[in-house]
């Protein structure tokens, strides 16, 4: 009778997947076909539309301006009236607002300020707009104010004027700009000649400030940070962007007095300030000087420098006159992370002494001066669009293909399962190395894929420490963890903890376990749906989809004997994948071999350790790293349940060895291949910077290579290799939840005979992917700076706990059930307080949980009495 249920039960699965099919089907085609065109791109990658002029017909330079509650606020600024030859500066004191969101934005005049002032710097902080120094024409001022779009006044708009604590000295012609909550302010003059240019530094931190409530305006304070080196200037361009380290502040060109002292020299240096070391490096100089240029942040590595004097004709005003051509049209882009600049093409206005206003995903430059006493009202928006490149129909092919053949394994292996042995343990017939081959793959994830090339490119090799710490605890594991739990002959790794102290510590244990693999996934599609964006013509929600259903359909079918022989396919595709990749990158470098090399070891590239003893340093310290890497294996090897289960697969306990160790060697030729992509990546776009697409985010990195360098073909065999990485942890993700929670939490005698067990657990197994795939699209965080450390950041909250458990249990007598709960639940608190409080670098969370689980519990097992515990 169970034959026939079984039999049944077949057919109508071969029937639900057919009808699946026929739903699918559709929506591929649909894709080939977009797929099957691609734009044209000119290669502009600045998008420029115009706004309203400003109400003063002639424009004014250096104004304020900024965005506050939506409203673009331009306030003050000087001109010359006409005819400007024959006419003396005049300084403003107007304030006008215009409506961003408005369908017809018109602007509003909206005030005025205590004085007529120009020249000062501004930049918007979430409370208003910060409005500081300035001259007009007589004094320099050192005055700080805030400007706040409030509803009132004639027009239904007024701005609100706050003053702020003076700045530490007058200053004109300088630059500011904003990291997180902290202002900081650059150069400029302190009088009306050249010679008192300067180069102060100062920063302000304007978080807590809310004028709202008493006290915190008077709490802000000035901080005298070290002077710009290099000469002292006026009107340098400035930004904030990140390095592959830390968000810094970049300095670059500007004028000041030349040796003489009677004549001017015109700069091209460029300088990085850490906010965390407090420290300034020179990095490479602008091609040409942009003196009192705009200079505005795009994606997460580049910023942008439109227009600037060049300073070409500047001893030709009076000659020229309104004959002079204008400041040059043109746009250069510095990229943090190579250091290089490139072309950025040309601009439809060079507005110099203005000010680049963020306003969502645009810069906005309203007004300024065009040529020499003469100013324009234009107002552009500038919506960074970056590249157009297509995936295309023949990549498109080779992906699908891929994805058809992974299907197709939870087809073949749902006709072979017959009992939740077969779908949780494939019956223990699965070979030793497609095992070995399943652990890697489950491992090393689609974040391997895209997060470590790309932390490799924007850092260093100071990660792939942690990866060769794998060898190390693989002995372990072979040694302990694996007889131990062969020996248990375990369904579930948390069926000793319930053995050793009680069923709630396991059921806690394994409820802690599906929580981390439940946000494992949605990390792991959405994290990979955001990458994939800028390699196919899928959204990053259609990536997670896609990856969603299909992971759904073979793991949900075919148990774990489908996921184990997709990892298998998957690893052949992903190390393959990546070998031709890296290959065309080092042929791709500029000198080739020896070019990889020498660039790489010249930018510090191959660096792979950092010995200092901060833990909250960007740049780890070696001992975090080996303590970290050390905390998450030791969890991994001995608690993850989508780990263990695979120890179980083979027909004998050495067959199981074979397959760690074999995991063991793979990851790190896999480390050797992925921290070698990364530095590959990083050596070939310093030799051709104009390839960069300036919108990527760092993790894009990688898939944007494949897609806009590699061959066709060869394209779309890498992406299937990295949806191949996603869907091998994600589909593990749902074999091994449904495993624990259909064994610890007593599923299994409550489901009537095999055959209902063996369909209740293909239900487990598909809610699972479905509630999973619904956290990935909530998950979806274009903001995120890199893959890797929010995945660190994952394990270090919920695996250092499971450790520590484990470690509990085999290496103390003494703790019981109760001690182990406290432990359990104490270091969950204290990790979250240690991310929600503290600058403590993620890598080092596992070892946290490990330690902190397993010393509270020891400790409250010498407190807590234990009556009727387990422990002894």
């Amino acid at each position: 009778m169970t034959d026939r249920i079984s039999i049944f039960s077949a057919a109508v699965h071969r029937a639900a997947v057919a009808a699946r099919l026929q739903r699918i089907l559709p929506a591929v085609f649909l894709l080939w076909a977009c797929c099957s065109t691609s734009a044209n791109d000119d290669g502009n990658q600045l998008k420029w539309d115009r706004l309203p002029d400003i109400p003063d017909a002639l424009g004014v330079a250096a104004p304020f301006s900024g965005v506050h509650r939506n409203y673009l606020i331009v306030a003050g600024g000087a001109n010359f009236p006409e005819p400007v030859w024959e006419s003396d500066k005049v300084w403003h004191d107007a304030i006008y607002c215009l409506d961003l969101d408005a369908e017809s934005p018109q602007w509003l005049d909206s005030g005025s300020l205590p004085r007529p002032v120009a020249y000062g710097a501004s930049v918007s902080i979430p409370q208003g707009i910060l409005c500081l120094g300035g001259n007009d024409g007589v004094r320099i001022f050192n005055t700080a104010w805030l400007l706040q779009a409030a509803e009132g006044g004639d027009s239904g708009l007024r701005v609100n004027l706050i003053e702020l604590p003076p700045m530490p000295a007058p200053m004109a012609g300088g630059q500011a700009v904003l990291i997180g909550s902290t202002v900081y302010v650059c150069a400029g003059q302190t009088g009306s000649g050249l010679e008192s240019a300067v180069s102060s530094f100062w920063s302000l931190e304007t978080g807590q400030l809310d004028p709202d409530i008493p006290g915190t305006i008077e709490s802000l304070k000035w901080e005298t940070l070290p002077d710009l080196p290099g000469a002292p200037r006026i009107f340098p361009v400035a930004a904030a962007q990140h390095d592959g380290y830390d968000t810094c502040v970049f300095i670059a060109s500007g004028r000041c007095p030349d040796e003489s002292g009677d004549g001017v020299r015109f700069l091209t240096d460029h300088w990085k300030f850490n906010p965390s070391t407090k420290s300034w490096t020179k990095v490479a100089d602008v091609p040409a000087c942009v003196m009192a240029g705009a200079a505005f942040p795009v994606g997460q590595s580049h910023y942008v420098v439109a227009g600037g004097d060049s300073g070409e004709n500047f001893f030709r005003t009076d000659e020229l006159r309104d004959d002079h051509p204008g400041f040059p049209r043109r746009s250069f882009a510095y990229h943090a992370i190579t250091d290089t600049w490139t072309d950025a093409g040309p601009i439809p206005v060079s507005h110099v002494t203005t000010t680049a206003v963020p306003f969502r995903d645009s810069w906005i430059m309203a007004s300024g001066e065009i040529r020499p006493r003469v100013r324009s009202p234009e107002v552009y928006r500038i919506t960074p669009v970056g590249l157009d490149v297509s995936f295309g129909a023949v990549n498109l092919t080779v992906t699908l293909a891929y994805l058809a053949i992974t299907s197709a394994f939870g087809f073949f292996f749902a006709m072979r399962n017959r009992t939740t042995d077969d779908y949780f343990r494939g019956g223990k017939r699965i070979v030793w190395w497609a095992a070995g081959c399943s652990v890697f793959a489950t491992m090393l994830s689609s974040l391997t894929y895209t997060g470590i090339p790309a932390k490799a490119y924007s850092q260093d090799w100071v990660y792939s420490v942690g990866n060769f710490m794998i060898p190390v605890v693989a002995v372990y594991a072979v040694r302990i963890a694996l007889p131990f739990f062969r020996g248990i002959d375990a369904v579930s790794a948390y069926e000793y903890l319930e053995n050793r102290f009680s069923r709630a510590v396991r059921q806690v244990a394994s409820g802690v376990f599906i929580c981390f693999h439940l946000f494992r996934m949605a990390i792991v599609m959405s994290l990979t749906g955001l990458a994939l964006a800028v390699a196919t013509p899928l959204t990053p929600a259609q990536s997670v989809l896609l990856m969603g259903v299909l992971c759904i359909f073979y793991a949900s079918a075919g148990g774990v004997e489908a996921v184990v022989w997709t990892d298998t396919v998957q690893a052949v595709v992903l190390l393959s994948g990546a070998f031709v990749a890296f290959g065309a990158l080092v042929l791709g470098t500029e000198g080739g071999i020896s070019g990889y090399f020498s660039a790489g070891f010249d930018a510090g590239k191959f660096r792979v350790a950092n010995f200092h003893f901060n833990p909250s340093d960007a740049r780890l310290a070696f001992w975090v790293v080996v303590m970290g890497a050390l905390g998450q294996n030791l969890s991994s090897y001995t608690s993850d349940q989508a780990v263990v289960q695979r120890y179980m697969t083979t027909a004998s306990q050495k067959l199981a060895a074979r397959s760690i160790y074999l995991n063991a060697v793979l990851s790190i030729v896999a480390t050797l291949l992925f921290f070698g992509i990364g530095t590959a990546l990083f050596t070939f776009f310093r030799s051709r910077p104009e390839a960069l697409d300036m919108t990527l985010h760092t993790d894009q990195i990688f898939p944007f290579f494949i897609v806009s360098q590699m061959p066709v073909g060869y394209a779309g065999l890498i992406v299937a290799g990295i949806f191949a990485a996603a869907q091998s942890t994600v589909s593990t993700s749902m074999n091994s939840m449904t495993t624990a929670l259909f064994t610890d939490f007593n599923w299994a005698s409550r489901s009537g005979d095999e055959s209902s067990q063996l369909r209740l657990a293909r239900i487990m197994t598909f809610l699972f992917g479905v509630a999973g795939t619904g956290l990935g699209l909530l998950f979806i965080a274009p903001e995120i700076k890199s893959l890797f450390d929010s995945f660190i950041k994952v394990i270090g909250l919920f695996m250092g706990v499971l450790g520590g458990l484990f470690l509990l249990g085999m290496l103390t007598r003494r703790t019981h059930a109760r001690g182990a709960l406290f432990g359990v639940i104490s270091a969950l608190i204290v990790l979250i307080l240690v991310w929600q409080r503290t600058g403590l670098q993620a890598y080092l969370y596992p070892f946290v949980g490990v330690g902190s689980c397993f010393l509270i519990g020891w400790v409250m097992s010498a407190v807590l009495p234990h009556p009727g515990t387990r422990g002894s």
